[in-house]
């Protein structure tokens, strides 16, 4: 006999897929966190130091590597998109499971900040044993971590209330995180089937302003001839890329470089100019509607900040885990 899901999750999934058929139809009306279980100021009482304790880890680690910043925010989307927001993406190779998600191809080798959630997990442990999930502390460090890079334009709330989850596989990177070379349908579905809308799609790319990606992300494929790419552009990563990417030599070039580490809104201004470095970004200009929100983010001051701090809150509310569907972990590499 099947068991029982847990009301909270019940209704969030069905909330979420509720959202997933509207905005197929057109129609988009995502889950609030509260009715995944989530709440702002949910360890005020529990731990109240809780995200004081995050948020001081996560300075500390963003003013040694801005770089660190951008995977703390890209950790919290390849976490909620495999899963959802449950910390499975931090679970260690065991003899019971040899291929976790931190394993698959999207996060092998380039997902970084593994070192910092887990500094951030020993200093709440120290103060409140057992009461803050790993998964609250990868939202909470994204947030701190946008708030640091962004140079507190994009300072916004994190509600909590996450569990941990008790499974991990490397193969589900593949189904549910979408490639660089996405074309814009693809990516549409992609975060439709988490219930988030385009506009999010398009608010949540803006953190490729941030960080580095290996050549082989985007090398043959955006360097042929012809290409939409900026040709200086084009030139400029042909000098720092092998013409075929390896193992053994795949280096990593800036995702922005004009505010390599500053979370703005350049990377809209990248979009439009043919400066960026994925197909999956390109596509963006390929369709009137999203074409219009790039250009909005790029040149209305402040619609992309608002419009990513929206997002950001939906997408960590993603097929949150409550109730007996999860746990909080003693230590976030590894289940109870």
């Amino acid at each position: 006999m099947a068991s029982k899901m847990p009301a909270a999750l019940l209704s969030c999934a069905f909330l979420l897929l509720g959202a997933v058929f509207q905005a197929a139809a057109g129609h988009y009306s995502p889950p609030s966190p509260a009715s995944c279980g989530l709440k702002v100021g949910y360890y005020d009482h529990k731990c109240p130091p809780a995200e004081a304790i995050v948020k001081s880890v996560v300075r500390a680690a963003v003013r040694r590597n801005p770089g660190i910043g951008a995977g703390l925010i890209r950790m919290l989307f390849h976490d909620c998109f495999v899963e959802g927001c449950d910390a499975s993406v931090l679970l260690d190779p065991t003899p019971a499971n040899p291929q976790p998600e931190k394993l698959g191809p999207p996060n092998n080798p380039s997902l970084r900040g593994f070192e910092v959630i887990d500094a951030a997990k020993a200093a709440v442990e120290r103060a409140c044993p057992g009461v803050v999930s790993c998964a609250d502390i990868v939202a909470f460090a994204a947030r701190d971590a946008s708030s640091f890079l962004g140079g507190r334009r994009v300072d916004f709330d994190m509600p909590a209330g996450r569990l941990d989850g008790r499974a991990s596989n490397a193969s589900r990177t593949l189904d549910f995180l979408p490639p660089p070379t996405s074309s814009l349908p693809e990516l549409v579905q992609s975060f439709a089937a988490k219930g988030l809308s385009a506009e999010d799609m398009v608010a949540l790319s803006g953190a490729h302003t941030v960080g580095r990606s290996h050549c082989s992300s985007f090398v043959p494929d955006r360097l042929a001839v012809p290409s939409d790419i900026s040709a200086s552009f084009a030139a400029s990563l042909r000098g720092q890329c092998p013409a075929s990417p390896s193992s053994s030599n795949d280096p990593t070039v800036v995702q922005d470089v004009v505010t390599p580490d500053k979370l703005d809104n350049q990377y809209y201004k990248n979009v439009l100019a043919h400066r960026v470095l994925f197909t999956s970004d390109a596509s963006l200009l390929t369709s009137p509607a999203t074409a219009k929100l790039v250009d909005d983010n790029a040149n209305v001051p402040g619609w992309w900040e608002d419009s990513f701090k929206v997002a950001m809150v939906k997408m960590a509310s993603v097929e949150v885990k409550t109730g007996n569907s999860g746990e909080i972990r003693r230590n976030c590499r590894l289940v109870n």
